[in-house]
């Protein structure tokens, strides 16, 4: 304890702050990595015009009330007051679309990640990149935003995602961590940096050529893990902390996406090994060992905070159709009188689908709160369909939900399989593995390999990038990100993994193969419930 607040009060420390869909976390750790105190704040997107969004009231009050909470939990612990630290990172949910004008005014409000209104420009510029070009991509706002010539079009000086903007307005630094920046534009793992090829490509596109654009010009320069990223400046710090307790002047490293500090979370950045993030979202990351044969608009190629090639299979729904279900039960419970926590509620719940049939009964879920790329939904309806004769009780109702919740993952990542993409590890962490071994055994059914928690993965994304500002940090020399991470953060650590069961692996693909056929359902509530 002793030792914990001299390094608080000396600045021995990192911070990681991230903004996830539904909750701001921060966690601040200690010389060896090892977490020492945490805030949060609870925040939800909202709807407006047909957009998915957050306010920059939003932004700034969420970020200042996770900051506030930490500091607090730190003086409640250590008794001292949080006056400095050694280095700060911030990450975000990733892609989306920040536009500003030359006075770095937001020109139109926040695009988040969610927006499925991007369809004929990922489409144009996959086919013109030969690379796919996914709807929630920077790029592919921008591009369908100059489609629809819009009107703030040519006010655009540049535009970034949510982690850099934060960045940006806490130390002037116009950045991208290369993995974040691989959420904007494609990403040349060679040099690290903006395709250039791609780049002329688009600024030659007639629609864009005539607002003179340089694209690159208008996007943040991609820096990579361990490089510094300018320093907290007096109205950053103001900005954090506006009781003006935290001094300026502290090393940030580069901005990152929550992809990346899912990957550094989990230790899962070398080649053949894998993540997969559950929670409101659900994605699945593999480290390549070579490039796919081709392009699919099922997969998207990322990279890691340190440049190397990903596939990532990202699904935009995963547990808030659980959610809504489980809180019908907290309603009937109430209803009854009848006391219960929402952890013992999920818990309940959760482990009850272990109880149902391999195949689920015969049930099919939808749990479409938002459009889908991969199965190309524009908007979502939620859905639960059965036949007279399927097997309707509580288990199977559960796990279907739960299958559900993978299933548009389990499509993109039967193209991997086919694709002979080789896992030797696959790390899991989110909301979704929370109840012991149900998200993970059902997981490691969908997807036939070993699912593996580390005690640590409850920390997220977080964590993640509070590790990456500790490698830049404490690195040495030519010390890369992987040894860091090998030698001094998860040298020691827990380790826990399910093997797939194979009764589980069968249920699961006849599950799947339902899922898929029933798809036009889905389609067809899509068109006709308004």
């Amino acid at each position: 304890m002793e030792n914990t607040k001299k390094a608080i009060e000396n600045g021995k420390t990192a911070l990681g702050i991230e903004f996830g869909s539904t909750r701001i976390k921060a966690v601040l750790v200690d010389e060896d990595n090892n977490p020492i105190a945490s805030g949060s704040h609870d925040w939800e997107n909202r709807l407006e015009n047909g957009i998915w969004t957050y306010s920059l009231d939003d932004i700034w009050s969420g970020l200042q009330s996770c900051y506030a909470d930490l500091a607090k939990d730190v003086e409640k612990q250590y008794g001292v007051k949080l006056t400095t630290i050694g280095a700060i990172g911030f990450s975000a949910m990733m892609h989306g679309y920040m536009a500003f004008d030359e006075n770095k005014n937001l020109l139109v409000p926040f695009r988040t990640w969610r927006n499925s209104i991007t369809g004929k420009a990922a489409e144009e510029l996959t086919e013109l990149f030969g690379f796919n070009i996914p709807e929630r991509w920077s790029i592919a706002h921008l591009y369908q935003a100059i489609l629809n010539g819009e009107e703030h079009i040519p006010s655009v000086k540049c535009f970034t995602t949510l982690a850099g903007y934060v960045h940006w307005k806490l130390t002037d630094e116009f950045v991208l961590g290369v993995g974040e920046a691989s959420g904007m534009f494609p990403i040349d793992s060679s040099t690290k940096d903006y395709n250039k090829e791609m780049l002329q490509k688009f600024d030659n596109i007639p629609s864009v050529k005539a607002h003179g654009f340089s694209v690159e010009s208008m996007m943040p320069k991609v820096l990579g893990a361990g490089d510094k990223a300018g320093v907290l400046s007096e109205e950053g710090a103001k900005l954090l902390d506006p009781t003006g307790t935290l001094k300026p002047g502290i090393p940030m490293c580069p901005p990152e996406g929550d992809a990346g500090t899912g990957m550094t979370a989990t230790n899962s950045i070398t080649k053949r090994t894998g993540n997969v993030s559950a929670g409101t979202s659900v994605f699945a990351m593999i480290v390549l060992e070579k490039p796919l044969e081709k392009a699919y608009p099922e997969i998207d190629i990322v990279t890691t905070p340190a440049g190397d090639d990903v596939a990532m299979v990202h699904v935009n729904n995963c547990t808030s159709d659980i959610n809504a279900w489980v809180n019908i039960f907290r309603e009937f419970a109430e209803e009854l009188g009848v006391e219960i926590s929402m952890s013992k509620l999920y818990e309940t719940l959760y482990f009850k689908a272990l109880e149902g049939d391999a195949d689920c009964g015969g049930l099919i879920s939808y749990n479409y709160f938002s459009g889908e790329n991969i199965t190309h939904m524009p908007e979502g309806r939620p859905l639960f369909v059965r036949t007279p004769n399927s097997k309707f009780n509580l288990a199977n109702m559960m796990r279907t939900h739960l299958y559900s919740s993978l299933g548009t993952l389990k499509l993109g990542m039967d193209i991997l399989a086919k694709e002979n993409v080789k896992i030797d590890k696959m790390f899991g962490h989110g909301g979704l593995f929370k109840t012991k071994d149900v998200g993970q055994k059902f997981m490691a059914a969908a997807m036939n390999t070993p699912v593996s928690l580390m005690e640590t993965a409850g920390e997220g994304g977080a964590w993640g990038i509070a590790l990456l500002a500790s490698y830049m940090l404490h690195k040495e020399n030519d010390e890369t990100l992987t040894d860091f991470l090998n030698n001094k953060v998860f040298a020691n650590g827990n380790v826990y993994t399910l093997e797939p069961d194979a009764a589980d692996v069968e249920g699961f693909n006849a599950f799947t193969e339902r899922y898929a056929k029933g798809m036009p359902i889905e389609k067809a509530a899509v068109e006709n419930m308004r």
